[in-house]
């Protein structure tokens, strides 16, 4: 790793640590600094706990870093092994699949935990991931031509969540909430599941890193370096579907995260898989983070959903890809 590099990743992590630090005091209601260690001092000393900053502003901080590094991760496994950049987890329909299984639990078991809510997602993100692979399995296309295979799953997949919305109006309150991709509402509660996971699963990813970058080679030099590529793409492309629906099952349906993460990460660090997945997680996390604390304050106290603001950057990004990969159709 070059000092450029590490100081770029440190960079990153720096300055995600300030504008988590920095959105403690933006929004609707003014908190002051000293207001704030004042808040921090009496919850040490006797358990006091100020409503806005313990219960809102703080768990909604962290669990939009966690969801943006998972979205991060997930879009940089998903590009590593399938080789394309235009694929990240709402593109290829994982997104979808997850928000369409969690929409019908959410609507005809309203009652569900939180641990069976991302159970459900997991399934509906594995299962539409495994259509696309079938797909393009079947038909081989060209790179554009599969994120354009993604693109018409995840929307047959999204009009199966219209439908359900439609055919059930009296429940769809909690599921047009949670569909718009925003972190109103979220709470401690959703924070252990998605972060423990997130910490695993990173690690295991990051085991892998140097197995991706052989893997970039193609597959027959890669099994010619002893590389068993079916379980290390099984493997992956696992981590990364469960991830990406975990953090759907918290925050919803974000858009062009994991798409616009990995391409970040690549123009700081290059192409080796153990810097660009902490890159593209802290990317990831930066991102929806600032997309979130902007949703909140723009129009307060009307609040966006972040998805969006994330919506609104990643739709021009990915025009600009196509134009740019155009020989690849």
């Amino acid at each position: 790793m070059t000092i450029f590099i590490r100081h770029r990743i440190i960079t990153a992590l720096t300055l995600l640590l300030v504008l988590m630090f920095a959105s403690i005091f933006v929004g609707t209601s003014d908190i002051s600094i000293g207001k704030t260690w004042q808040t921090i001092y009496a919850y040490f000393h006797t358990g006091t706990q100020d409503f806005i900053l313990w219960q809102h502003r703080i768990p909604r901080i962290i669990l939009a870093a966690v969801a943006g590094a998972a979205l991060g991760l997930s879009g940089a496994l998903v590009q590593g092994i399938i080789r394309n950049p235009l694929a990240s987890p709402d593109l290829m329909g994982i997104s979808a699949g997850a928000g369409l299984c969690a929409t019908a639990l959410i609507i005809f078991l309203p009652a569900a935990s939180l641990w069976l809510l991302a159970a459900a997602s997991a399934i509906g993100g594995i299962l539409a991931f495994t259509i696309i692979l079938a797909l393009a399995a079947w038909a081989k296309p060209t790179p554009a031509r599969l994120a354009l295979v993604g693109i018409a799953v995840s929307a047959f997949l999204s009009s199966c969540t219209n439908f359900l919305l439609v055919m059930y109006p009296l429940d769809i309150n909690v599921a047009m909430l949670w569909l718009t991709g925003s972190l109103w509402g979220r709470g401690w509660q959703h924070i252990p599941l998605l972060l423990s996971t997130f910490i695993i699963l990173f690690f295991i990813a990051y085991y892998l890193a140097w197995r991706l970058d052989v893997l970039g080679l193609g597959d027959d030099v890669a099994a010619h370096l002893g590389i068993r590529v079916t379980p290390l793409r099984l493997t992956a492309l696992l981590i990364a579907v469960i991830i990406a629906s975990l953090a759907v099952s918290v925050v919803g349906t974000i858009s062009f995260i994991g798409l616009l993460a990995p391409h970040m990460a690549r123009l700081l660090c290059g192409h080796k898989h153990r810097l660009i997945l902490p890159l593209a997680a802290l990317i990831g996390a930066l991102v929806l983070l600032v997309a979130d604390t902007t949703a909140r304050t723009l129009f307060a106290p009307i609040e966006l959903p972040a998805g969006v603001l994330t919506a609104v950057i990643g739709g021009p990004y990915f025009i600009y890809l196509l134009s740019r990969y155009r020989g690849w159709t």
